[in-house]
């Protein structure tokens, strides 16, 4: 293969998660990824499909295969409820992308996704939602000698949210990081001789969209604990917009707790550009 990498970018929400991210001011999830790809490989072809969609039909054998990487967003479905019609097409396209070796990449639901796919468990996590930002991602030492986390620090924070966690790697497959909260927060899979490397977080999130997700679930959040009031989250949301604005405010992003892990887009998406660099640009020039 030569010329620009083609990508196929995994929508994992349903229309009507869609529509409730738009109607609260988000991105949608497959868009915010072409934005991402397109950023880090500069001329590059994305396509988005949406499994969840009825009447969608997803590309299988040679079609798969004529994408030189699948990128799998996050969603709010639940990949450990298999018997949901919503969630069976995506796990299929996920064992045929290990199949036709189509490597993958991708957000939260991706490593619940990949992991599942390959053989091995998801479940609710025992404590509950990590929203917002997670602290304290550590690499394994898989994960500081693998080449999802070259030029990465050992130690980094970045945007999250999710309930469900990774709780049964399957043969084949590395944990390269965790912290307190989720002990598996990006894994790479090797299996029938594909690859996919996942990240639990999500790279493709800015401070902009963060104040949009929360506010898309701040009854939710309210509920939750996250926020003692409707009020002090709509404060929360203001800042992360303010921060977003004007970068500068270093009055905020002490008062918020957050640095270059999230502000800085090179910083953040280091996984990205390794994964098309170090493994998606070698296997075109097979």
């Amino acid at each position: 293969m030569s010329g620009e990498p083609r990508f196929l970018v995994v929508d994992g929400y349903k229309k009507a998660g869609r529509e409730e991210l738009a109607a609260g001011g988000a991105c949608p999830a497959g868009e915010l990824y072409r934005r991402m790809l397109s950023r880090c490989a500069l001329g590059c072809t994305v396509d988005i499909v949406y499994p969840a969609d009825p009447g969608t039909v997803l590309p299988t054998g040679v079609e798969l295969a004529a994408y030189d990487g699948l990128a799998w967003t996050g969603s709010s479905l639940c990949v450990h409820k298999r018997d949901d019609p919503n969630v069976i097409p995506q796990i299929e396209l996920a064992k045929a992308a290990f199949d036709h070796k189509v490597p993958s990449f991708g957000s939260c639901w991706a490593a619940q996704i990949g992991v599942v796919a390959a053989g091995g468990r998801c479940a609710e996590n025992p404590r509950g939602r990590e929203m917002g930002i997670a602290r304290k991602i550590s690499l394994t030492p898989e994960g500081r000698a693998h080449p999802l986390y070259f030029g990465k620090e050992s130690v980094f924070d970045a945007f999250i949210s999710h309930e469900d966690e990774v709780t049964h790697l399957p043969p084949g497959a590395v944990n390269l990081a965790g912290n307190r909260f989720t002990g598996v927060q990006a894994v790479a899979i090797t299996h029938n001789g594909g690859t996919m490397w996942a990240v639990q977080y999500h790279p493709e999130y800015n401070l902009h969209e963060l104040a949009r997700l929360t506010f898309c679930r701040i009854d939710k959040l309210v509920k939750l604990g996250f926020f003692a009031n409707r009020e002090a989250a709509l404060d929360y949301v203001n800042k992360l917009e303010t921060l977003y604005e004007n970068p500068e405010r270093n009055d905020l992003a002490w008062l918020l707790g957050v640095d270059a892990d999230v502000v800085n887009e090179d910083v953040r998406c280091v996984e990205v550009r390794n994964w098309i660099e170090q493994l998606v640009i070698p296997l075109m020039r097979r």
